[in-house]
């Protein structure tokens, strides 16, 4: 993306603003997915967690809620895949969102975050042959975290059948495959990805699971980083690409969910993926003005561009907690308990984004 794209992203706002006012009060809510997005509980924290789900999440007016499983599911289509969290753990969660009127939406991250420090994933040291860069970096050193190689003949097989497995006990209708941060993908150490374009090696992982997902009905949802210019929009390497991944947004199918994570700041990429045709959704962290300028910044699109193609595309907010319930869940009922927040918390983040959807949707 370009300065000059979101340039053009602002204007193409602003320009239909003054005849959307006059349209009556929009039908549908000012912000109607607002989501958390949260790692899935260990088991001495779960009954709290049920819960939070039942009680909490509704009382903030949740929609989604999208827990990260990754390789932590006991897996019975690929056994050496099978994590500890078992299908009595993960129904309860189903039952209470169920009752809460949640949508559920597991997160398997996919391409990237194969490893964390040292640690390498359970896909990579089950199946070594798949890592994109085999043999290097030792103990992870010199990088942020592997890659599995979108080429290999073999890899697409274990992640289909965990897909489907997640998405079935989980009983969703949507699946968030992760896609952000990949910084190693086209490397010269793999002898199927040397010398090809990132962008297309991105777009063709993305087609690739978004179709397997679809001919299951299934939706996918992705975090949207990797489609951005780092560059030349100055976003930097973290929440934009770099290494020329960006490029990729006009190769891939419109029908997938963009989840546009921003933790600092709200440049205005939502706007931008609107108008490339894709649904997306603004994510934030734990600065709670950061949050709370985000829900103003949704509204504000919705509410301008209600009778176009903008406006419906531009779907909500989320909450992302990046951090253990078991530190997550003590913060959040401390500071319901009137505890004051503090500048920098998910929790507070949290209920700062909420609290202002609510405040939106009062002021209608």
């Amino acid at each position: 993306m370009t300065r000059s794209h979101l340039a053009l992203a602002a204007s193409l706002i602003l320009a239909v603003a003054p005849r959307l006012h006059a349209q009556p009060a929009a039908e549908s809510p000012a912000i109607p997915v607002r989501a958390v997005m949260m790692f899935f509980p260990s088991p001495d924290v779960q009954p709290e967690f049920i819960k939070f789900v039942r009680e909490d999440l509704p009382r903030e007016g949740v929609t989604h809620l999208v827990l990260q499983i990754d390789y932590g599911y006991a897996y019975t289509s690929r056994p050496e895949m099978a994590g500890e969290r078992t299908t009595a753990e993960v129904k309860a969660v189903v039952a209470a969102c169920r009752d809460a009127k949640i949508e559920l939406v597991p997160l398997l991250n996919c391409l990237g975050h194969q490893s964390w420090a040292k640690t390498t994933h359970r896909l990579l040291t089950a199946h070594p042959e798949f890592d994109e860069t085999p043999g290097l970096y030792p103990e992870n050193e010199g990088i942020y975290c592997r890659s599995y190689c979108p080429n290999h003949p073999g890899v697409h097989a274990v992640m289909f059948d965990l897909l489907a497995e997640i998405a079935a006990v989980f009983e969703a209708k949507a699946v968030h495959v992760g896609l952000d941060e990949v910084f190693l993908i086209g490397e010269d150490a793999c002898p199927r990805c040397h010398g090809r374009d990132p962008a297309e090696l991105f777009a063709q992982e993305v087609r690739t699971l978004r179709d397997f997902l679809h001919g299951r009905g299934l939706k996918l949802w992705m975090w949207g980083d990797r489609l951005i210019d780092g560059a030349t929009t100055g976003i930097g390497k973290w929440e934009a690409s770099m290494n020329r991944t960006h490029r990729a947004i006009d190769l891939i199918p419109k029908d997938v969910v963009i989840c546009d994570w921003h933790y600092e700041s709200t440049p205005p990429t939502g706007g931008y993926f609107a108008l490339k045709g894709f649904d997306v959704i603004l994510a934030s962290w734990n600065r709670p003005a950061v949050a709370v300028e985000q829900a103003d910044h949704i509204a504000r699109l919705r509410a301008e561009n209600a009778a176009g193609a903008i406006g419906p595309r531009v779907l909500g907010v989320m909450a992302t907690v990046w951090e253990q319930p078991t530190k997550f869940l003590p913060a959040h009922r401390a500071l319901r308990a009137g505890e004051p927040p503090m500048d920098k918390s998910a929790a507070a983040s949290m209920q700062a984004l909420f609290r202002r959807v609510r405040e939106i949707e009062a002021a209608r």
